[in-house]
Order: structure tokens, then C-alpha cells, then sequence
């Protein structure tokens, strides 16, 4: 009998890392969103600050996905962590001390930013380290269903913290959680690796080559990053407008609540579901994540919008369970980091494109149309990935 992933001491120490650190990086954004608006009273500054954060993500994951392959990714976990915590402690002492300047916080938030790139790709390398291949499946369910819980608990808690105690003690959490995760990384019983010959540049190429060879892999993320230019942009700007429309704002947040439900009972469910071909059944329910955006466009009640909501957060965590687990059992760990890195890469590009785009689309076709185009685009793109004869075949460990 195979046993479970958490009656591994590294993994449960894994496991506490993350729910410390996705707990308070749940209740950051509204702290932060508070706090700009609050010191500034505009939200010019609030995109500044966001942007400031996203640019450096983007422009070093693939240095990151380098790096937490050269050197031990335990090294760079509790590295990047205690930055981190620095950063975000420098951030609560301006909100505290009432010396906020846009300056200054802006470019503590692009250090976080550049922190996070090496965050990442380490965190995608870390679980095969863990725990045997047998597991990977559990044990990235039982990491969902904590992520999950944090998406459903810290807005909540961050609000409340906010309205109790202000945003500069919020932020304040945000920055002891990353030291609480820097000390469990530091316990986690990962063998150390050889700084490799060659340079970081040769190894981002290398990682390239190690991308583009595995079919299954690029097929996916392709089609990924179609994904998110289709639908996150038109989700998150006319999924509210139009549903306020129809139904009203309240509305929209039980979409929300019911999705996030969703997101969680897949977690679970996939913690003891077993199946011969995971990365399959994954993009085949991922076509659930369409159904809100079509039953927006048809201007369905709110009873509807609430069961898509719901079914659509089934579709994404089986999609992204799927895929962790697809990667950490067939991609070879001393270039998964990297490969892990070009997947990011490619879908948070896509992200502003769609975000900005969505806007003049339905200024010039309609906000309903053009949400129901994206649901039917989505629908397709979803599907897509199943045409490949190495996704479909794909094998899962735990059960081949």
C-alpha cells in the first residue's frame, strides 16, 4: 500500500511553508490596496505600485527558473523569503511612521516583484525532492486545498486586520509570515546540487531546449497562454460589470464564493482520485472554467451564474493539479525549475494583452457578445491540447 505524502516530515514542513506564506500574501493585496489609497487618495498610484511588482516578475523568471536549478533550491527559497520579509517590513515602516511616498514604495514592491521570479520556479522544483512520484498527485491536491483555503479565508482576515488595527500592521503580517516560511524552508531535508559549469545565460537557453523538445509540454502551455488571453482579461473586466447588469453586485461575489467552493472540493477529490491518464482528464474538465463567461452572455439568473461559478472552479483546479503533477513526475528535476519558468513566462504575458484588450472589444462589439465569443473561444483553446496524441497518452505515475 502506497502510503500518503504527509508522513513525510519534509513535506509536511513544505506544506506549513506555503499555508504561512499563502496566508498572509492572501491578505496582502487588500492591505496594500487600502494602504495606497489611503496615504495618496489615488488610484494612479495603487497601478503604479501593482505594475512595479508585476514588471520584475516577469522580466527574471527565467533567471529564476536558472538559478533554482544551478543552486540549491532551499538556498534560494529561504534567500528569496528574507528579502521578502525585508521588503515588505520596509513597507509596513513607511505605512506606520506615516512617511508613505509612492517612490519608495513602488520600489520596494519591484524588489518583491524580483524576489517572487526566484520564488517560483523553486517552489515548482522543490516537491519531486519530497516525496516519490507515487505521491506527486496527493501531494500537490493537499497544496491546492491549502492555496484554496487561503484564496477563501485571507481577504477576509486582511480586510478585518485592516479595519482593526490599519494597513501598516497589516503589511506588517505579510512580512513576519515570509520569516515564519524562511525558518520552515530552511528545515526542509533537500540534498544540496554543485553549482554547475557554464553560465546563466547558457542554462536559460539549455531550459529552452529542454521546452520546446518535450511536445507535450509546449502543446499545453500554447494553448495555456491562448487561455488566458481569451478568458482572464474578460473574466475579470466584464465577468462583474455584466453581471452587475443582470443580476446586480451581490451577485458577482456569490460567483466568486461558489468558485472558490469549487476550487476546493476538486482539491480534495483529487487527493484520493486515481486515474491512468491525469494530464488528460485534466484539460478535458478544464473546459468547466467556460461555462460562467457563456452563461453571462445568455444573461442567465443568478441561480446559474452561481452553479457555472461553482463548476468552473472544479474545471481550473483539476486543470492546475493536473499539470503540477504532469511536470514534477516526467520533466527531469535539474531542469524542471527552468521548464516550469518559460510555462509562467508565457502565461502571465498573456494576462495584461487580454486585460487591455477586452475593453475597446466591447466598446466596439458589445460587452455580451464578446463574452460569449470568449466562452466559445474557451471552449476550444480548452480542448485543443487533446488533439496531441502525447497529451492524450500522457501516463500517470502513481498508476501506470
Amino acid at each position: 500500500m502506497r502510503t500518503a505524502p504527509l508522513t513525510h516530515t519534509g513535506f509536511r514542513v513544505f506544506l506549513a511553508a506555503r499555508l504561512v506564506s499563502l496566508l498572509g500574501s492572501s491578505m496582502a493585496p487588500v492591505a496594500l490596496a487600502f494602504a495606497v489609497l489611503d496615504a495618496s487618495g489615488s488610484a494612479g498610484d495603487l497601478g503604479v505600485v501593482l505594475a512595479a511588482h508585476m514588471l520584475p516578475l516577469l522580466a527574471l523568471l527565467l533567471v529564476g527558473g536558472a538559478v533554482a536549478d544551478r543552486f540549491p533550491r532551499r538556498t534560494v527559497l529561504v534567500a528569496a523569503n528574507l528579502g521578502s520579509a525585508l521588503t515588505q517590513g520596509a513597507v509596513a515602516a513607511l505605512l506606520l511612521t506615516g512617511h508613505y511616498s509612492l517612490p519608495a514604495v513602488a520600489g520596494l514592491e519591484l524588489l518583491n516583484g524580483a524576489l517572487a521570479a526566484f520564488t517560483t520556479p523553486a517552489l515548482r522544483g522543490v516537491l519531486p525532492q519530497l516525496v516519490d512520484k507515487s505521491q506527486l498527485r496527493q501531494a500537490n491536491s493537499a497544496l491546492a486545498t491549502t492555496r484554496n483555503l487561503t484564496k477563501i479565508l485571507g481577504p477576509g482576515l486582511g480586510g478585518l486586520l485592516v479595519v482593526a488595527a490599519g494597513s501598516g500592521p497589516a503589511i506588517a503580517f505579510d512580512a513576519a509570515t515570509y520569516l515564519i516560511a524562511a525558518g520552515l524552508f530552511l528545515r526542509l531535508p533537500l540534498a544540496g546540487t554543485a553549482s554547475r559549469a557554464g553560465t546563466v545565460r547558457s542554462d536559460i537557453r539549455l531550459g529552452w531546449q529542454q521546452f520546446a523538445g518535450i511536445r507535450w509540454v509546449w502543446v499545453v502551455t500554447a494553448c495555456s497562454c491562448l487561455l488566458n488571453l481569451v478568458l482572464t482579461g474578460t473574466w475579470q473586466v466584464l465577468g462583474p460589470e455584466l453581471t452587475r447588469q443582470v443580476s446586480g453586485e451581490a451577485t458577482w461575489g456569490f460567483v466568486l464564493s461558489a468558485r472558490g467552493a469549487g476550487l476546493l472540493l476538486m482539491s480534495v477529490l483529487l487527493y484520493r482520485l486515481a486515474v491512468r491518464r491525469l494530464l488528460a482528464l485534466g484539460q478535458l474538465l478544464s473546459v468547466l472554467v467556460a461555462l460562467p463567461l457563456l452563461a453571462i452572455g445568455a444573461q442567465a439568473v443568478a441561480p446559474w451564474l452561481i452553479v457555472t461559478g461553482f463548476a468552473s472552479g472544479l474545471g481550473m483546479a483539476a486543470a492546475g493539479i493536473s499539470w503540477d503533477t504532469s511536470l514534477q513526475e516526467h520533466v527531469p528535476s535539474h531542469v524542471l525549475s527552468r521548464v516550469a519558468s518559460y510555462d509562467d513566462l508565457l502565461s502571465y504575458l498573456a494576462i495584461p494583452i487580454g486585460q487591455l484588450s477586452v475593453g475597446p472589444l466591447a466598446q466596439t462589439f458589445g460587452g455580451f457578445p464578446v463574452i460569449t465569443v470568449a466562452g466559445v473561444l474557451t471552449v476550444a483553446v480548452a480542448l485543443l491540447p487533446l488533439a496531441s496524441r502525447a497529451v492524450r497518452r500522457l501516463p500517470h505515475t502513481a498508476v501506470s
